[in-house]
């Protein structure tokens, strides 16, 4: 046999018939055409040797910290020294600013037998300035403030690392983006800027559309007479809600506010200029800052997470506040707990609502279907639209508020509908990796990276040599007509 068949075709050249050895300009098409059939076929690379010799560490070292744990099982195993490495450590995200994160040791890595030979108990609260590793970014696993993870390759020196991994969260919100939230903190004002009941509901929906618990908190309450208060008093019991009133400037309140964030990890929402900042450095004990420099010298020395937070005015000409927080930043309260301040929004997108969940969000229906039990909605669909044998009436304020959400989520839900499809595959797959561990890892375009399957590449084969017949033939036929 020929040199340039190789032994992978031999079970494709037994299909041949026997012809007459073709001449070698037809012999060397061949050869050529199997060569560039058997180069095109991809061939697996040889492992990595740096992979090999991390592979057998992980082997050595079996009880390294497994991003499975939760989370205050891996705090644990952390203080205890044998789940870390000298170079990492598990914090929290404080914050959040472009493409860096601020995080907050709460275990250090240290030596197996000694884990004071690395000095990991006097790392332990320390401030991280932190990247994301560029795998998660692949997998578009995205960190939040408020997420628990993994930091590696950390400089303790200079104070930096980059995040690994990311522990399973138990709460996330959406806007503004935080993981782990406990509890939520509606915030309004009575006057500069006056509560609207449109925005307020708007807040309130988003906020209930989360099913974390939640406080409604109504500050600036010194601006307005008794009346009003006893109105709004009223106007939000009869939408279901027990609000809390409280003012910054006399200190009133706030006692009743401590009781309710001690111990949580709560966000505070609402419209710009409301207090939001002046709350959190109440609550905090400290004073609002004022002078540029004085921010900059606390920024030096990490006043994101020890410091105060800058507080704004309200515009003269608008009677509404002007955005002065621009990030999401977790601080911690002096009781225990930390408090998430956001950036002020007007309007929250509404984007995890929909038209089946609506209802839900609203104090109000969720009344109306209790009282009517066991009597319930004759259909399961129901969207409280006058539908025949509808137990929610429309004898209620919030009603058309509710109507216009219905009409804003229906508008944008057929539009998704019609962009993206009823079935999309997600940019992420999981798999099983060793022990149990699920593992994320991003998902192919099809068939763009897949091996070619050997029947097509056999076929292919076989189709080079039905052709190489074809030119065989017309060879030999010119050649007798040159004998001719």
């Amino acid at each position: 046999m020929p040199p340039f068949f190789s032994s992978s075709y031999s079970s494709s050249l037994s299909l041949l018939r026997f012809r007459p050895s073709p001449p070698l300009a037809a012999a060397g098409i061949l050869a050529r055409r199997l060569s560039a059939t058997a180069s095109s076929a991809p061939r697996k690379p040889p492992p990595d040797k740096n992979l090999l010799k991390a592979k057998d560490s992980v082997k050595d070292r079996h009880h390294i910290l497994s991003p499975s744990l939760t989370a205050g099982a891996a705090a644990d195993e952390g203080r205890r020294g044998g789940g870390l490495l000298p170079n990492q450590a598990i914090g929290l995200v404080a914050a959040s600013q472009a493409n860096f994160m601020r995080v907050i040791v709460e275990s250090a890595g240290g030596h197996p037998e000694n884990p004071s030979l690395f000095g990991a108990d006097q790392r332990i609260g320390t401030d991280l300035l932190c990247v994301v590793r560029a795998l998660l970014k692949k997998i578009k696993r995205r960190v939040l403030v408020g997420d628990k993870v993994i930091v590696g390759s950390v400089d303790w020196v200079d104070r930096r690392g980059m995040i690994e991994d990311v522990f399973e969260r138990k709460s996330e919100v959406v806007d503004p983006p935080v993981a782990n939230v406990d509890h939520l903190l509606v915030l309004f004002s009575m006057d500069r800027p006056k509560p609207e009941p449109f925005t307020l509901t708007r807040f309130l929906v988003e906020a209930e559309s989360t099913g974390i618990p939640l406080t409604l908190a109504l500050n600036k309450a010194e601006l307005v007479d008794e009346e009003t208060l006893s109105s709004w008093k009223e106007k939000l019991h009869s939408w279901g809600y027990q609000p809390l009133f409280c003012s910054v400037d006399q200190k009133s309140g706030l006692t009743a506010l401590e009781d309710i964030l001690k111990g949580q990890t709560s966000v505070i929402v609402g419209p710009s200029g409301v207090g939001k900042s002046s709350l959190i450095n109440s609550l905090r004990g400290s004073h609002s800052i004022s002078d540029e420099d004085e921010i900059n010298n606390l920024l030096e020395q990490n006043s994101k997470w020890f410091g105060e937070q800058r507080v704004g005015s309200v515009s003269k000409r608008s009677g509404k506040g002007k955005h002065t927080t621009r990030h999401v930043s977790l601080l911690p309260l002096s009781d225990g707990g930390f408090l998430a301040d956001t950036p002020g929004f007007n309007q929250p997108s509404l984007m995890k609502v929909t038209k089946r969940t609506l209802a839900e969000t609203f104090p109000e229906i969720r009344q109306m279907l209790k009282a009517s039990e066991p009597l319930k909605c004759t259909f399961n669909d129901c969207l409280h639209l006058g539908e025949p044998g509808c137990v929610v009436k429309a004898d209620w304020e919030r009603y058309p508020y509710y109507l216009q959400f219905l009409d804003e989520i229906k508008i944008r839900e057929e539009f998704q509908l019609r962009t993206l499809g009823t079935k999309r595959e997600g940019d992420v797959r999981y798999k099983m990796g060793g022990m149990g561990v699920k593992q994320a890892e991003p998902r192919l375009e099809l068939k763009k990276h897949r091996r070619v399957s050997r029947k097509r590449l056999n076929q292919s084969l076989l189709n080079d040599l039905d052709d190489l017949d074809d030119f065989e033939e017309d060879y030999w036929s010119d050649v007798e007509e040159h004998a001719r």
